[in-house]
């Protein structure tokens, strides 16, 4: 073991099979190796229990202890974070109380973010709403639908907005893509959405749409803009900043930013600039094919969502998929090898955890129909499923801390437990449409 990550001992391929002949029942790991060769009916079956049981769980902790006082609602690592488990566990088990019980945090966020300035997904007032009107249109009620549409057409964001994931443009970006998504053409109509270079989220069917429409300079033109400035043609055309640091990760630079933007009709220039940019980080990726978390950085440690090769991998699939392109899957394979050696992590949660490596397999599963891929995505969920209560328990493996949070959490465990019932639709929270 190293101190960031569990030595990866499993096969890189493993056949299912009913039992697994001529193991011997002295060895630790075997109980993990009998998981992976199960048919994966039945394995799909248990980790849909250990979810839902996870799931009882962390509504305890996050919502039936604390009297439904909200200290946090984002959804990275607070209550709407539990409300976004609970709409994935209604859409696999189909259970109304998850939905009902979703709403009813939704709406007690819905009053704690009020006065939150900040604009994205995972950490602002944009969640909320996207959530919430999702939510909605689930339990057939459209007059909330309106209500949490006409709050998020409120947000405004300010010439001082970051651009990243996190906090930023791409995070508010996203929540439109959620929105988009999750509600369907007749409430963004393709008509309208052809020629704006911010058309998903100024085509809603609001009566009043004024401060979407001012805003259509401010977000992606904003963000290109913003790009440029820092980036360098014949180099790295886009680059950007947070905190001083001109990140590569997708929590707060290139791989997020460009994953989000890659989602839009971007104008031939900018598609160019997205193109190299992807391929310049190919470029100056270490030997081992990891990322670095920032420009001109040295130290090879991390294989995280939030920084490194597993959150770029997802990216460069996405890539692969916009631009059909085999450079850009050639690389996310390679960045994939990488998660596979190195991904282990001895976190349990999405952002920074093994629940979220696993997600590089299933991406790559969804792109080219392998197997392997498939399998090892199960290898990560095995891995959770049979040993991570115990290394936590054991104090080996770290449950975050804000351990029933869905990104930081058990709520990420839960969450890819239930995607792994229907793999071919799996998709990374907020950040996967």
């Amino acid at each position: 073991m190293t101190d960031r990550y569990f030595k990866n001992f499993m096969s890189d391929f493993v056949q299912e099979k009913a039992t697994v002949p001529g193991i011997d029942e002295d060895k630790q790991e075997d109980s993990l190796l009998k998981l992976l060769a199960l048919p994966y009916p039945t394995l799909s079956e248990k980790l849909k229990r250990a979810a839902l049981d996870l799931k009882e769980t962390i509504v305890v902790k996050t919502w039936g202890f604390t009297g439904q006082d909200i200290k946090d609602f984002s959804l990275y690592r607070g209550s709407l974070g539990t409300a976004f488990l609970l709409l994935k566990s209604y859409q696999v088990t189909n259970n109304k109380n998850d939905l009902d019980l979703a709403s009813e945090i939704i709406k007690a966020c819905d009053s704690s973010s009020s006065s939150s300035r900040v604009v994205s997904f995972l950490l602002g007032r944009a969640g909320v709403c996207a959530l919430g009107a999702v939510v909605a249109k689930h339990q057939g009620n459209e007059e909330m639908v309106d209500y949490y549409l006409t709050q998020f057409k409120e947000i405004k964001l300010s010439e001082d907005v970051l651009d990243e994931v996190i906090f930023g443009r791409a995070g508010y970006l996203s929540a439109c893509l959620f929105l988009n998504k999750n509600l369907g053409h007749e409430t963004i109509p393709s008509s309208h959405t052809v020629s704006l270079p911010f058309s998903i989220a100024l085509t809603f069917s609001f009566s009043n749409t004024d401060n979407l429409l001012n805003q259509k300079g401010v977000v992606i033109d904003k963000m290109i803009e913003n790009g440029r400035k820092l980036g360098s043609k014949g180099k790295c055309p886009l680059m950007f900043e947070y905190k001083g640091e001109r990140q590569w990760g997708v929590a707060h630079g290139l791989a997020g930013i460009l994953n989000v933007l890659m989602h839009f009709e971007l104008k031939s220039d900018v598609v160019l600039d997205v193109k190299e940019t992807l391929k310049y980080m190919i470029k100056n990726r270490f030997p081992s094919g990891n990322y670095p978390k920032q420009e001109d950085m040295k130290s090879d440690l991390l294989v995280y969502w939030c920084h490194g090769a597993s959150g770029v991998a997802l990216t460069l699939v996405k890539a692969a998929e916009v631009f059909e392109d085999k450079e850009f899957l050639e690389a996310a394979i390679d960045a994939s090898k990488v998660v596979w050696d190195r991904g282990l992590l001895k976190k349990v949660g999405i952002c920074h955890g093994i629940s979220g490596n696993a997600y590089v397999f299933l991406s790559l599963y969804k792109m080219t129909g392998s197997v392997e891929f498939l399998h090892k995505a199960k290898a990560f969920a095995c891995f959770l499923l049979d040993k991570s209560h115990k290394l936590i328990s054991e104090g080996e493996m770290h449950g975050g801390d804000n351990p029933y949070s869905l990104f930081e959490g058990i709520g990420g465990m839960a969450y890819l437990f239930l995607d792994m019932t229907d793999p071919t639709n799996a998709k990374f929270p907020t950040h996967e449409v």
